[in-house]
């Protein structure tokens, strides 16, 4: 029988990889009600706190009774307003380059750039745990296409030494699934020595890391020669909804002219534009917030490791508790729900085989004691897990 389809999704509910949607019922923040029931959530990218901030909702509100609510049209027809040539300005100053690029979803951002910059004859060359916007925008292009180790630019350097026509290395910037950074400076060097290209997908950087929330380059101190194709999203620590592409004059009047997401889809409503200059502004001017996530993030490392868990190398607000089996990640997230916490479990295939984790996110607008009450909860759940008693 063709499109089976019952036997597809009976076959992920017995590997325990059924994914099913939690209805939230109330704003982004860390105290949420999500199917009926009242939860403290460790599992948003709202890594700054703005998504709920009252001054971005007021100029959200004041956007829409400006410049209504839809954006009517592609930025190429007249769906172009005025809010969102003022947010690529202000995130081509952000991002100290000449220009940038808006676009509706970072999945559309990560598309138009790789497909538009390579296609047949070309060679693009990805991380094995990029994204997987980025992944499929790489099969997507039609150029020859390889991933090579985890940050790892050795096993770059031996791919591009089989590189042909015009070369993208592509690489998350912070990894969403491990958050750990990717080592810029040798991917970076790498790439130079073969005349490449390397294009960061900085999703979620932008906000935590760097000195002013600039994000991974800005932690590394590099710039356009080093990073000619820089992307972000508005989703997470801008905590609206959207994405960008920085870069130079040519590469952003290339992309306009050449890329099909951009090209073909409407424009995201010129309100959410209006909201984004307003968080924008807080990410760069109350600072107090990230420091506030680098004391939560240091002090969860530091109970974590008291209590045995076993995390990655994150210095950032994604925090994975390795737990390996699929079942058992399940069993830990049901642990700490019956305490009042909601904590994703991450299974393959988002994630490798037997790596299934926790993925803990902590955000500015967490406070110590929250924090604290999640340590408190873990270190009563992990020896039930353990111990096989949960």
């Amino acid at each position: 029988m063709p499109f089976d389809l019952a036997s597809r999704l009976a076959e992920r509910r017995a590997a325990h990889l059924y994914r099913q949607r939690p209805l939230l019922d109330s704003p982004q923040a860390p105290d949420v009600t999500v199917d009926g029931q009242p939860l403290l959530a460790f599992c948003s990218n709202d890594y700054l706190g703005l998504a709920n901030h009252p001054e971005v909702i007021r100029a959200l509100r004041e956007g829409a009774e400006q410049w209504g609510v839809g954006g009517g049209a592609s930025h190429l027809v007249i769906g172009h307003s005025t809010p969102h040539h003022q947010l690529e300005e202000a995130l081509a100053e952000f991002t100290g380059r000449p220009r940038a690029l808006l676009f509706s979803t970072g999945y559309m951002a990560n598309l138009a750039a790789v497909t538009a910059l390579v296609g047949q004859g070309d060679t693009v060359l990805e991380d094995r745990l990029n994204h997987a916007s980025l992944l499929d925008a790489g099969l997507l292009s039609g150029a020859r296409f390889s991933r090579y180790l985890h940050n790892d630019a050795t096993s770059l350097a031996s791919r591009l030494e089989k590189a042909t026509g015009n070369t993208l290395v592509v690489t998350d910037g912070v990894f969403s699934m491990d958050g750990d950074l990717a080592d810029l400076p040798a991917l970076s060097a790498a790439a130079k020595r073969k005349g490449a290209w390397l294009m960061v997908d900085d999703a979620h950087g932008f906000g935590p890391l760097g000195a002013n929330g600039g994000g991974i380059v800005e932690h590394f101190g590099l710039g356009i020669d080093e990073v000619p194709v820089l992307v972000g999203t508005l989703g997470k620590a801008f905590g609206t909804a959207g994405a960008f592409v920085a870069g130079s004059e040519e590469l952003i009047e290339t992309l306009i002219q050449f890329a099909r997401p951009y090209i073909y889809t409407t424009s995201q409503p010129p309100a959410v534009a209006c909201a984004t200059l307003k968080s924008l502004e807080l990410l760069r001017t109350e600072s107090w917030r990230r420091e506030h996530l680098n004391q939560l993030i240091a002090r969860f490392r530091q109970g974590a490791s008291e209590i045995g868990l076993r995390l990655m190398d994150s210095p950032t607000p994604i925090q994975p508790i390795l737990v390996g089996d699929s079942a058992r990640a399940l069993q830990l997230t049901a642990l700490l729900k019956a305490r009042g916490l909601l904590v994703g479990a991450i299974r393959p295939p988002t994630v490798p085989a037997g790596s299934a984790r926790l993925r803990v996110t902590l955000s500015a607008a967490h406070s110590e004691a929250q924090l604290e009450r999640l340590l408190e909860a873990l270190a009563e759940c992990w020896p039930l897990l353990e111990n096989g008693d949960a």
